[in-house]
C-alpha cells in the first residue's frame, strides 16, 4: 500500500540533501522578511506559489478562510510575547491577513450545511456563519479591525503593522485592501 504522502517524503530527501535547511532564521519567531501571514488552508492559496515566500521569510498561519479567530489571535499574541521578552530591540514585523475569492468557507453561508456541521459537533451555527468569506475585501477589513482591537494584543498593537489583502483565484493577483 502506497502512501499519498510518499511523494513529499521523496521531495524531502532531495531538500535534506541541500544546504537550504541551513539558511533559516536563528530566532524562530523572527522571520527574515519580518512578516506574519494569516491565510486560508485552501491548497490554491499556497504562499510559496502565489507570493514567492521562501523558507524562513515569514511565519505562515493558516486556518479556514484565513480568518482572525480567537486561536489566531492567541498564536499571534504568543509570538508578540516572545518578541517583547526575548528580542525587545529587534525590529517588529508586519501582519498580513490574506483572504481570497471562491473561498470554501463561503459554504458556511448554506444554512443546511452549517446546521448539519454544528450537529456533528463542529462550530456552532453562529460562529460558522461568521467565518464565511463571501466578499474577501469586506471580511479582510473586518478581520484587520478585529486584530487591531484584540485586548490580548493591546501592549503590542502599536508596534505591529497590520495589512489586509485579497487574492483573486482567477487572475492570480493580490490586491491591497487595507494598507499596513
Amino acid at each position: 500500500m502506497s502512501s499519498r504522502f510518499a511523494t513529499f517524503l521523496e521531495r524531502n530527501e532531495a531538500f535534506a540533501a541541500t544546504d537550504a535547511k541551513l539558511r533559516v532564521p536563528e530566532i524562530p519567531f523572527i522571520p527574515f522578511r519580518q512578516v506574519y501571514l494569516l491565510t486560508c488552508i485552501d491548497p490554491r492559496v499556497e504562499p510559496a506559489a502565489i507570493a514567492g515566500v521562501d523558507l524562513g521569510e515569514a511565519i505562515i498561519a493558516r486556518n479556514i478562510g484565513g480568518r482572525v479567530t480567537d486561536s489566531a489571535i492567541n498564536d499571534l499574541a504568543w509570538v508578540c510575547h516572545l518578541h517583547e521578552n526575548k528580542t525587545p530591540d529587534a525590529d517588529w514585523f508586519e501582519v498580513a491577513i490574506l483572504h481570497h475569492t471562491d473561498c470554501g468557507s463561503g459554504l458556511f453561508a448554506d444554512p443546511d450545511l452549517r446546521r448539519s456541521f454544528a450537529e456533528r459537533g463542529g462550530y456552532d451555527e453562529r460562529t460558522a456563519a461568521a467565518l464565511a468569506v463571501l466578499d474577501p475585501a469586506a471580511t479582510v477589513r473586518h478581520d484587520v479591525e478585529l486584530l487591531r482591537r484584540a485586548p490580548v494584543l493591546a501592549g503590542s498593537i502599536a508596534k505591529l503593522r497590520i495589512g489586509g489583502y485579497d487574492y483573486d483565484i482567477k487572475t492570480g493577483a493580490i490586491t491591497t485592501v487595507v494598507a499596513p
